[in-house]
């Protein structure tokens, strides 16, 4: 095999590969379950002989010794959805956070706007074309690598070969460390009863035929338990997990009624465990491709009868959406929230989900809200939202003024808090109390 010429020479280890890194590089790192371990350790390792080095990631499975407080001179983070290693860290001012839609970080890379000096990757065994897959994460980390002036790759056997637009040649790899270890397993959410009753006033929605985006989490899990007497159901998301599979099985997921990207289930990356990774291995039904592709509004609005379930940390009565922050304090990002909500909105007969948990911290915090807490950050715009759905039932906000959108959220806030969120709304938005809204008003 004529690749293998390109390819043995390049084969090195970790700490000699990472000696490619320099004072004021900036270093991609791939994130989710593809965190390439080995080359994060031996950077860690390398970390204090190097000067103010800025390591781009988004969600990173892994360890927080890079971002640990002595790391600060040699690496600093900057975080374009911030994940609980780093979150620390970026809320102490040791890391940054860009925030930025995740259909545009890509876009980032691509222009220029935030040069990549090395791209610290991991993918699968080159096939017989000498072609390696990026695996469960195509997502952001394929354009990132084709920016990069330096590619060193992890090859690991256990990362499976997805298809799609989500390969690399090795030729277009500087650096080559063989590894041989298990990718990070996220398990689905447990059993819970408020995401159980939630998803079941969200599957109610669903019609057949529908092309679903779905995280992963207690909500979305429930969400997919409750479709199995759909038909001919679709996927269209930025990510999911080991739920999807099931669907499959029973054939209820079969994508046949997909406009776009008919029979594929089309994603960006993948959380899950083992079982999903098997799944997904040279699976046809499954394609992934770059997030830029994935989470354009655009593309998404050419699936018909797309849904889109995404959650908050909190809604204010006018339907402001805070999913990114508690007050001043970061917690996550973006993330693909916006590009999905925009584009369910113009698919044909779309539905465009926000669903919670009507209270927090065991029931004694309502997370629907007069106003939102200083400093939180607006995700998803009053001017967006269309549903809203929490254990109490479903709020349809779209074409509803402010007084008729309070009425509508506090009739699905936790008993508990909805004369205090009455009499708030009376105060901030001369909403009576006992106001009745017209009948014409959608359901």
């Amino acid at each position: 095999m004529p690749w293998k010429n390109q390819y043995e020479p390049k084969i090195t280890t970790a700490e000699k590969a990472v000696r490619a890194i320099k004072d004021h590089h900036r270093v991609f790192l791939t994130g989710n379950c593809s965190v390439p371990q080995t080359l994060l350790d031996a950077l860690g390792q390398r970390a204090p002989a190097l000067g103010a080095v800025e390591v781009c990631q988004l969600l990173a499975l892994a360890g927080d010794e890079y971002a640990a407080p002595q790391m600060a001179p040699h690496l600093r983070i900057n975080s374009l959805f911030i994940s609980a290693n780093v979150r620390p860290a970026v809320n102490e001012g040791r890391a940054d956070f860009t925030p930025v839609f995740l259909g545009e970080v890509p876009h980032l890379f691509s222009r220029g706007i935030l040069p990549i000096d090395v791209a610290l990757i991991q993918v699968s065994p080159p096939d017989d074309h000498g072609y390696c897959s990026f695996g469960i994460e195509v997502g952001v980390t394929k354009t990132a690598a084709d920016a990069a002036k330096i590619i060193i790759a992890e090859v690991n056997p256990k990362m499976p070969r997805t298809l799609g637009d989500s390969f690399i040649h090795v030729s277009k790899l500087d650096y080559v460390v063989e590894v041989d270890y298990e990718l990070p397993e996220i398990q689905m959410g447990g059993n819970d009863e408020v995401a159980d009753q939630i998803a079941q006033h969200i599957a109610a929605l669903i019609p057949d035929g529908a092309c679903l985006q779905t995280g992963i989490g207690a909500i979305p899990d429930s969400v997919l338990k409750y479709l199995s007497n759909h038909k001919d159901l679709g996927l269209h998301t930025e990510l999911f997990s080991d739920g999807v599979i099931d669907l499959v099985e029973q054939g209820v997921m079969t994508c046949a009624r997909k406009t776009f990207h008919p029979g594929k289930m089309i994603a960006g990356f993948m959380l899950g465990t083992r079982r999903l990774y098997d799944f997904v291995h040279d699976n046809p039904i499954v394609e992934l491709h770059p997030t830029e592709y994935v989470n354009d509004p655009f593309n998404i609005a050419q699936n018909d009868n797309q849904v889109a379930i995404n959650s908050a940390i909190e809604i204010d009565v006018t339907g402001q959406v805070c999913a990114d922050s508690i007050g001043t304090r970061f917690y996550s990002g973006v993330g693909g929230q916006v590009d999905f909500v925009r584009g369910a909105s113009r698919s044909k007969g779309g539905l465009p989900i926000i669903a919670l948990a009507s209270t927090a911290k065991g029931g004694t915090v309502s997370r629907i809200v007069p106003t939102l807490r200083p400093g939180a950050g607006v995700v998803t715009t009053r001017n967006d939202v269309h549903y809203v759905v929490t254990e109490y039932g479903v709020a349809n906000l779209y074409g509803r003024s402010v007084r008729e959108r309070a009425k509508a959220l506090i009739d699905i806030a936790h008993p508990d808090f909805r004369e205090e969120l009455a009499e708030e709304a009376e105060k901030l938005y001369h909403f009576p109390k006992h106001f009745v809204p017209a009948t014409s008003c959608p359901e």
